[in-house]
């Protein structure tokens, strides 16, 4: 699938030229939602919420968060038996606007109050633009706490982390479906990559088209194999031309330096997946390539360039690999409507029937919040995913408890129950 050519910003224009004027998909996706001037998350022009552009779990309202911060207290009380000296560290990369944040220091606060002092919120993000709301959004948090300290906080990038590891959880949530991705393109019973280039359209300006190139031989190898340890074929046997795809080629390398960033600890990664058989049938002749603006979703993509959000599902089995090969233990996976059951979605929604009739509209909404996290036409198909660092130079005294939202609901219900 190609699309439409589309209009092209000077300022993009700028950069095809210094690049030849020709570049793989993969860089102009990169140059649209981060280039630190004008791209959609590099300037901070996009906005993240049931007002903006698109909607996260986390922006739905605080429940998500104070589910899934069930199972950071769980996993910290872990950490600080193990390391008892130590600080931990709950380290988010790619905060957005810094919702999930606030809402896991406020969980944190009532539910972990003995471990409080040695806990630390490091965010890590590579977008200005994104990095200044942030610092906004926790800023009015402080101030609505009636001047209460948040969890000692700061911004870093993994490089940064590499030279001082931290001991903790790292959560990537709706992170890596926003990694630039490599298009592959079926050409003449061949994969091609795909690229867009410029073309003069008329005196006034230029245009971008598709077009495809030989796959490198440095990314061919790299696919070749992962398709080997996992068993994919790609394309598939009954795939026909202009069938196309996407390839996280960025993921393997940020798995590498996310664990290097942690000493010891916890990966919890959230996000869309699809089993390979799913991902690469010859059915999804297009992709899951998806372009979001004001709460639309499209597949034009080559135009508004920094104005609108890009973003691709993960390949459960590739992901898998990349993450194992470099440093990562899968410990299991489920969907997002199993792992919030397992953490006590079912206890919310009763508690949601004690609140006052004065209360209705926040019963409403918050119901309705919940069900969209479960809606597997909405958000009930993300899927979680734990890992865990393990460093052999670092004791351990665990008692090798398998993660809450990995548990079956009845295990937790009767033990853990969940408040509002």
């Amino acid at each position: 699938m190609t699309g439409p050519a589309a209009p092209c910003p000077l300022w993009l224009q700028q950069r095809f030229e210094q690049s030849g004027g020709s570049v793989p998909f993969s860089q102009f996706m990169a140059w649209a939602l981060h280039d630190p001037e004008h791209g959609a998350y590099g300037s901070g022009q996009l906005k993240i919420g049931k007002g903006g552009d698109f909607a996260t779990s986390a922006t739905l309202g605080p429940d998500f968060s104070a589910l899934m911060g069930c199972q950071l207290v769980q996993w910290l009380r872990a950490l600080g038996l193990n390391h008892p000296t130590k600080t931990l560290s709950i380290v988010e990369v790619g905060p957005g606007e810094a919702e999930l944040s606030c809402d896991l220091n406020d969980h944190l606060a009532e539910h972990l109050p003995d471990l409080m002092h040695r806990l630390e919120l490091v965010l890590v993000e590579i977008n200005p633009g994104m990095e200044q709301r942030q610092r906004k959004r926790l800023g009015r948090h402080q101030d609505s706490r009636n001047s209460q300290p948040l969890l000692p906080h700061r911004w870093t990038s993994l490089s940064e982390l590499k030279a001082s590891p931290v001991i903790g959880v790292l959560i990537a949530h709706e992170l890596l479906d926003a990694f630039p991705v490599e298009r592959l393109e079926l050409v003449d019973g061949q994969l091609r990559r795909q690229t867009v280039h410029l073309h003069q359209a008329d005196a006034c300006g230029v245009d971008l088209h598709w077009g495809t190139e030989p796959i490198p031989q440095a990314l061919q190898e790299r696919i070749n194999s992962t398709l080997s340890a996992t068993q994919i074929a790609l394309p598939p046997p009954d795939a026909e031309d202009g069938w196309t795809t996407e390839w996280h080629d960025a993921c393997a390398s940020w798995f590498a330096e996310a664990s290097e960033a942690l000493t010891a600890g916890h990966l919890l990664v959230v996000d869309y997946a699809l089993e390979a058989h799913r991902y690469y049938s010859a059915r999804r002749r297009e992709g899951t390539l998806m372009a979001y603006r004001n709460q639309r979703a499209s597949q034009v993509f080559l135009v508004d360039a920094g104005q609108q959000d890009l973003t691709a599902h993960l390949c459960l089995e590739t992901m898998v690999h990349q993450a194992t090969t470099h440093g990562w233990t899968l410990e299991g996976q489920c969907r997002q409507g199993e792992a919030l059951l397992a953490l006590g979605l079912a206890e919310r929604f009763s508690s949601l029937q004690q609140l006052p009739g004065s209360q209705l509209a926040e019963l409403l909404q918050r119901r309705e919040a919940l069900l969209r996290l479960v809606d597997p036409a909405c958000l009930g198909e993300f899927r979680w995913l734990s890992f865990l660092r393990f460093n052999p130079l670092v004791p351990s005294t665990g008692t090798g408890e398998r993660s809450q939202f990995l548990q079956e609901p009845s295990v937790i219900n009767a033990s853990t129950p969940s408040r509002p």
